[in-house]
């Protein structure tokens, strides 16, 4: 019997955002655990689910927990942003009634310090997939003043950026996130919620994953499958991705995408991809958030395209 080590963030509001599906097919592009996947399938038990993941540890745990559904489950190994669309090649998009990503690092993840991403860990890695070429290591140890200031200031949102960046090259090499984490804590913005390194880490997590870029490359091949009904839901856990899902759902929701200098339209007026159903972000109620610190941060927006063309 498998250990369930936790329970997914925000996981009655998934479940309501994918209530009533009867059939057809639902994405979960961020397994991990498999504990969004496992409670979609139990509360669709017509529908068929394909998950994706990146980490094998994480494929491994989840192909047995899933084991039960049998025939309704697909496990696809890679980065979500590559694997969505050869599942979009591969499927009728008609077919496709739900895609969810819980977008970041997973509680798998966290939860083993030899992955490098807690700042108590003795190794410097954040690697979501183990077999990838960067790891933290590269980019603490290695990266010019300039490169560390870049993903600092924009990764991190960190006022002090340079002064971080000069202690970084000052004091490397660094051998796990542990001493990074030690070393810098007195220059780190100190907070009643969070531990002083967190937005450090955050910054080299991103970069060591192509977070950002990953979830753009997602919603983009969303937008160009053109689904003609599917629920979107992204849950996301810092303001940098938040933005960008706010702003593409709102990019979708637009039937005139003119300039707005244009003296009348010249677009048609029909671009909308369907409409947002959650206007302010999706949050934890407050019995969720006694009972998992993790989603203190999760916000959810959901999108449901609408398109049938003729």
């Amino acid at each position: 019997m498998q250990n369930i080590p936790h329970v997914p963030v925000l996981y009655r509001e998934v479940l309501e955002a994918f209530k009533n599906i009867d059939n057809g097919i639902i994405i979960d592009c961020t397994m991990g655990y498999g504990g969004h996947s496992s409670m979609i399938l139990d509360a669709n038990p017509h529908a068929k689910l394909i998950a994706i993941d990146q980490d094998q540890t994480a494929i491994d745990f989840s192909t047995a927990r899933l084991a039960k559904y049998g025939d309704r489950v697909i496990i696809k190994k890679g980065k979500f942003s590559s694997v969505i669309k050869d599942i979009l090649n591969e499927f009728d998009i008609k077919d496709i009634r739900g895609v969810l990503a819980d977008i970041g690092v997973s509680s798998l993840q966290l939860d083993q310090k030899d992955r490098g991403f807690s700042y108590e860990s003795e190794n410097l890695d954040m690697r979501m997939d183990k077999d990838a070429l960067l790891s933290a290591s590269e980019v603490v140890n290695e990266y010019s003043s300039k490169e560390l200031e870049k993903i600092l200031l924009e990764y991190g949102e960190l006022r002090n950026y340079k002064k971080i960046a000069s202690q970084i090259i000052k004091n490397r090499p660094f051998n796990s996130a542990k001493e990074l984490s030690d070393t810098l804590k007195s220059h780190m913005p100190h907070g009643k919620k969070i531990h002083p390194a967190t937005l450090l880490m955050q910054a080299i997590r991103i970069e060591v994953n192509d977070e950002l870029g990953e979830l753009k490359s997602l919603l983009q091949s969303l937008e160009e499958a053109r689904f003609p009904h599917a629920k979107i839901a992204i849950i996301s856990f810092h303001s940098l991705e938040d933005r960008i899902v706010k702003q593409t759902f709102s990019r979708w929701a637009k039937s005139c995408i003119c300039p707005a200098e244009a003296m009348r339209c010249l677009c048609g007026n029909d671009n909308e991809l369907g409409k947002i159903i959650s206007r302010k972000p999706i949050m934890a109620k407050d019995d969720e958030l006694k009972e998992n610190v993790r989603s203190r941060s999760a916000k959810m927006r959901v999108f449901e395209m609408d398109i049938f063309d003729e």
